[in-house]
């Protein structure tokens, strides 16, 4: 009897080695699996340069109006017919080569570092990530991500604003790269450089209301019985997303085209600040808001839908 009971503990003893080392493999494929399916540094970048072959007129349109001193006559639709009626329907995608040489650089750099920060500092137990931290990824990522895109985007600000200026003002930069060579050759490495300020802290608005509010909104849909993880909740996420990032960047978005626009001496944010409250009045700094948002609203949406995409591609490869 004595025998066949010790027969028994060590059967059972067995049994919760063996139990033990399956959890044991069971968690470290997990972390293993964790750690393969980390999303790529360039989707943001790849999706936001697909999302500016859609929004790049509006983008136009926009920085023709917040461009123009005074009030405008022409909104977002009349400027886009004007463009069209006076330099040709393709003058819409003028400086296209810029807005994605900028998508390239400023939205691959933020996308790619707001997920790697948010890997960093988030729970490491698979928890929620607390909205301070996201918030706190955002700020790095935008400051980071504004400062590679400043150059494309000062070429990208005059490319689009050219059509609008006298014909002897006009600089008929090429493409992009044209565009870099020629301001480094006529005027210096450092005007690539300008608006770099305004530009950082619009990238880091952008960057922490986007990313953060489509990521709190998507969060908060699933968390209803309503929506699932699919197109209806990506696309419902990105527009809220949108709507809330056009109105927290407007000033500073007015701000950095002026400047960036400009030529010769340097303009700081806070003399162009006082200078368009002066002389246009508080809502100067919201010229061109519907623009903006019918220009960043399809821009974001169309972003993350491709980002989601791109991710489901990206993760079934990895099985």
């Amino acid at each position: 009897m004595a025998t066949a009971t010790t027969q028994v503990q060590q059967q059972l003893q067995s049994l919760k080695q063996s139990q033990q080392t399956v959890s044991t493999i069971n968690s470290s494929t997990a972390a293993t699996t964790t750690i393969t399916k980390r999303d790529p540094f360039w989707l943001g970048g790849a999706a936001s340069c697909s999302a500016a072959l859609v929004s790049h007129p509006f983008d136009l349109a926009k920085v023709r109006l917040q461009t123009t001193q005074g009030a405008s006559q022409l909104g977002m639709i009349g400027t886009m017919i004007n463009v069209a009626r006076h330099e040709g329907f393709f003058a819409l995608y003028n400086g296209l080569s810029a807005s994605l040489l900028r998508q390239g650089t400023y939205s691959t750099v933020r996308f790619g570092t707001y997920d790697v920060l948010k890997e960093k500092f988030g729970p490491k137990d698979g928890s929620r990530i607390p909205v301070t931290t996201m918030l706190l990824c955002g700020v790095l990522a935008g400051c980071v991500g504004g400062g590679f895109g400043n150059p494309a985007d000062v070429v990208n600000i005059r490319m689009v604003n050219d059509g609008k200026l006298p014909m002897s003002q006009r600089r008929h930069y090429k493409h992009a790269f044209d565009g870099l060579y020629r301001i480094v050759k006529e005027e210096g490495p450092s005007q690539l450089m300008r608006g770099l300020g305004p530009n950082m802290n619009r990238a880091i608005l952008m960057t922490s209301s986007q990313l953060v509010s489509y990521d709190g909104f998507k969060r908060q849909l699933l968390a209803t019985p309503w929506f699932k993880d699919n197109l209806i909740t990506h696309f419902a996420s990105s527009l809220l997303a949108g709507l809330v990032a056009t109105t927290v960047c407007a000033p500073l978005d007015v701000l950095k085209t002026r400047i960036m626009n400009s030529s010769g001496g340097g303009t700081s944010s806070t003399q162009m600040f006082f200078h368009i409250i002066k002389t246009e009045g508080p809502t100067a700094l919201f010229k061109g808001w519907l623009p903006a948002f019918l220009r960043l609203g399809p821009h974001t949406i169309v972003t993350f839908i491709v980002l989601e995409q791109l991710k489901v591609i990206v993760h079934r490869q990895k099985k």
